[in-house]
């Protein structure tokens, strides 16, 4: 995971350098929004007289972040993006009822490389963007006791679109998805149908997922 999110800065910040000496434009996007989420399956865990404990999921809840871009050419941009969710960690049990364990705050650290379309000078541009970086579970205190945060691999997929009130101001509606990756399970044996000897474990892998709806403020410089 490390590496990979190792990976994901390099060539982020490597773009960045490429483009620091062309000639270029800047904008930064302050949004605020609502993140539904869910959560992955886990062993089953007593927790009380006949209640199993079988998922972990943070619920859904009210998000902030910020973009800041630099436009390599009118269409292309490469840039940054920070997102934090306030959440509280449910625990999903044998009979269908949730119940909320501790609060914490899901952060998201991505490099994103975005397409504008139109012409820059047009009042509206729709916009899609894709990136890599991570995301990290921040748990409060839980009776007294700390808790490590966690942080794993992730990529953010979206877009929306930007409405310019003048050439430097205007205002963001974006869509954002963001699967985070927890973990493999072994999820079978796959055997190839040409050498029916050559088999391997397929694994099972569980992402949790980010689908965030938020609107903001763009500044163009």
């Amino acid at each position: 995971m490390f590496k990979q999110s190792a990976i994901a800065a390099g060539i982020f910040f490597s773009a960045f350098g490429w483009v620091s000496a062309q000639e270029q434009k800047y904008e930064v996007i302050p949004y605020l929004g609502y993140t539904t989420s869910n959560g992955v399956p886990i062993r089953n865990t007593e927790i009380g007289e006949g209640i199993v404990a079988n998922k972990l999921t943070p619920s859904s809840g009210f998000s902030l972040g910020v973009n800041f871009n630099v436009f390599i050419t009118e269409h292309f941009s490469v840039g940054f993006n920070f997102a934090e969710q306030g959440s509280q960690l449910e625990v999903g049990t044998n009979s269908g009822e949730a119940r909320n364990f501790n609060d914490m705050k899901l952060d998201n650290y991505h490099g994103i490389f975005s397409y504008n379309f139109g012409d820059e000078e047009e009042q509206i541009r729709p916009y899609v963007f894709c990136g890599l970086g991570a995301t990290r579970y921040r748990f409060s205190p839980f009776e007294g006791q700390s808790i490590d945060s966690n942080t794993r691999f992730s990529t953010t997929w979206g877009g929306g679109f930007k409405a310019y009130f003048s050439r430097h101001v205007g205002v963001v509606g974006q869509f954002r998805w963001t699967p985070t990756y927890i973990r493999s399970d072994p999820g079978g044996i796959w055997c190839s149908p040409a050498y029916p000897w050559a088999c391997w474990v397929v694994p099972s892998d569980h992402y949790s997922h980010q689908a965030d709806f938020t609107g903001g403020v763009v500044f163009r410089f």
